[in-house]
């Protein structure tokens, strides 16, 4: 490993993740990019703008505040039923390592080093539409003819990176309920 892939590999934390992915290297692909698609996009990035408004209603009216959130839940409810219809337009979640700059996965396909490639993913359980771009770093054949590949995002704006770290951190608080829950019964 090169001291630059070193440096990449420490910049963000990784998570071990199965997301719903389309991957191209044709933007045409993307371009007639679904509604539904769009939508749910849309709908986390205001509830991004929104968290720092809820924080400042908190400690003045405690019942705005809890209609609010109340509110926050149904549509998450609702974005996460139009999730539900959007996966049948992708494949299988598949087994992705995903941090802020970037991610790997298992392909048929073999994309060349270098090359752009456009992404369309689902962050489940949350139902997170992202639709990003990104650079071929690293391919690695297999012996079963699958390719390991590793893309690093590009272009990448500030709410989208917003969105992946958010991903991350509750992927990674429910990996620590999740190892605290196993460690439980050896303790009881």
């Amino acid at each position: 490993m090169t001291s630059q892939e070193q440096i990449e590999r420490r910049e963000y934390y990784r998570i071990h993740d199965k997301i719903a992915l389309q991957i191209s290297a044709d933007d045409g692909d993307f371009v007639n990019e679904s509604s539904l698609f769009n939508l749910l996009n849309e709908l986390y990035l205001l509830e991004l703008e929104a968290q720092p408004l809820l924080r400042a209603i908190d400690g003045q009216q405690r019942s705005l505040l809890n209609y609010l959130k109340i509110t926050n839940k149904r549509i998450d409810l609702m974005a996460q039923a139009f999730a539900q219809i959007l996966l049948k337009d992708f494949s299988k979640p598949q087994e992705v390592t995903l941090s802020e700059g970037g991610m790997s996965f298992f392909s048929q396909q073999h994309f060349a080093l270098g090359s752009r490639v456009y992404i369309k993913m689902l962050l489940l359980p949350g139902a997170f539409a992202l639709q990003l771009t990104g650079t071929v770093v690293r391919n690695k054949v297999k012996p079963d003819c699958r390719v390991k590949t590793a893309v690093r995002f590009t272009d990448l704006n500030e709410n989208s990176r917003q969105l992946l770290a958010r991903h991350i951190m509750q992927k990674q608080a429910q990996e620590r309920r999740q190892a605290l829950q196993d460690k439980e019964p050896e303790n009881a």
